[in-house]
């Protein structure tokens, strides 16, 4: 089995993570609820074209992915970008890394709580306002953090339930399209082609559901053999996935033709072609997609915080294994708690864009240790990928370009966050400085 100079510090965490859970940690990571509403507005701006818009946007997403594979293959030890900034570039970067990817993952589960508090509002409207609503967000935050707490099998379990109901939902819509509507799913493409300008906006829209994907790596000390697991879990994830909404965007453009106009496009998709109970079994669809991401987020932040206080940069709680269950307790009930609190008292439209540019950095971050690391890698059976450096160029120079497509005001938040890390990390180092 490989070893590495990184794996320098001890970890208490069970090695439960087979390639199976690694690939599910990606699928839901990218499959959250994104693809319930953009085929509309895949729709409104590239038209019959927009399925193409998704290849577009996996082959703009594919260097950054095959970058955090080949690291990927690199650690046995938890914490992803923590370790890959750290052993590149030094501490601090190795702790924004981790602390960019944290505050993104911790504000996207509080909005996607927020979310599945209204789905099921819809049924139950008495939890979606007041009490109620506060009670639905206690228990959701409270359930998971529960089942997080318990242990990664527990966890896999839960994850891999939902993952089989939102697969059998997405593709028994898939099916029943192809079956009930025939050849008419396949466009004709004879419509004039978009406007760049809409175009490029379209891949701007739809690159939304290509991240989550960077949550796998995370779990790393978790992983049974993570040299292997990490590259192949990565990459059959986003195949899967990219196949996955280019049927889903075929069959919602051939079942609703006013799809541009469409609020729920998949739920009107889903209508027009099974009825109302088709749009009942598209919205357990909706429900079950969006528990699976929040379990698969609360997972991997949570090891963030634990991968950070175990190399000193954030207080020893918060690296505490519980006895019992082993695993990061206190980390992941900090989580919960602060998913809860954000939940509550927000809205998260407002925060929701910095989480795109912070992942933006962390994956710039992570294409450019490629260069710096693979010397000490290369030639002792790690995943190596082919080209020299030019995956991790066409990495960087993707995300660059997705950077000029965010606003001024997710810029200005995410400086202002990145500068609260700044000084996290040096009071964390003052504190653990030692006595002389």
């Amino acid at each position: 089995m490989p070893t590495n100079s990184a794996q320098e510090i001890v970890e208490k965490l069970p090695r439960n993570l087979g390639l199976w859970g690694v690939w599910m940690l990606v699928v839901n990571g990218l499959i959250g609820a994104g693809i319930f509403g953009l085929p509309s507005g895949a729709a409104a701006l590239a038209g019959e074209y927009s399925v193409w818009i998704y290849a577009f946007c996996a082959l703009l997403m594919l260097p950054v992915i095959l970058c955090f594979a080949e690291v990927g293959s690199y650690f046995r030890g938890t914490g992803g970008p923590i370790r890959y900034g750290k052993m590149a570039f030094g501490p601090f970067v190795g702790f924004q890394g981790g602390w960019l990817y944290y505050l993104a993952r911790l504000i996207s589960f509080a909005a996607n709580t927020v979310l599945l508090t209204d789905s099921i509002a819809y049924f139950f409207p008495s939890l979606g306002e007041g009490n109620g609503r506060l009670i639905s967000l206690a228990l959701t935050c409270g359930g998971l953090s529960l089942i997080n707490i318990l242990g990664s099998s527990e966890s896999i379990k839960s994850m891999t339930l939902f993952t089989i109901i939102k697969f059998a939902v997405l593709l028994g819509l898939i099916f029943g399209g192809f079956v009930l509507l025939g050849p008419s799913v396949i466009p004709s493409f004879d419509q004039p082609i978009p406007p760049g300008s809409d175009l490029g906006a379209a891949a701007l829209l739809l690159i939304y559901a290509f991240v989550g994907f960077e949550g796998a790596v995370v779990p790393a000390g978790e992983a049974k053999k993570p040299e292997r697991d990490m590259p192949l879990g990565l990459i059959l994830g986003l195949v899967v996935v990219v196949v996955l909404y280019m049927l889903i965007q075929l069959v919602a453009q051939a079942a609703v033709p006013n799809l541009a106009e469409s609020t729920a496009p998949l739920l009107d998709a889903s209508s027009a072609l099974f009825g109302n109970t088709g749009a009942i079994i598209l919205m357990i669809g909706v429900l079950t997609s969006v528990i699976a991401n929040l379990i698969t987020s609360m997972f991997s932040a949570s090891r963030v915080t634990y991968a950070l206080a175990i190399e000193n940069s954030l207080p020893a709680w918060f690296g505490t294994v519980n006895p019992k269950f082993l695993t990061p307790a206190n980390s992941v009930l900090f989580f919960g708690v602060s998913a809860f609190l954000m939940a509550a008292f927000g809205s998260f439209t407002f925060l929701a864009a910095m989480t795109v540019l912070s992942r933006l950095f962390l994956f710039i971050m992570t294409c450019a240790t490629v260069p710096v690391l693979r010397p000490r890698f290369v030639g002792k059976g790690f995943f190596i990928l082919k080209g020299g450096y030019l995956i991790p160029i066409l990495g960087i120079l993707a995300c660059l370009w997705l950077m000029l497509q965010v606003s001024w005001t997710s810029i200005w938040l995410t400086s202002v966050l990145i500068a609260v890390g700044t000084v996290l990390f040096f009071l964390g180092k003052a504190q653990n400085k030692p006595e002389s």
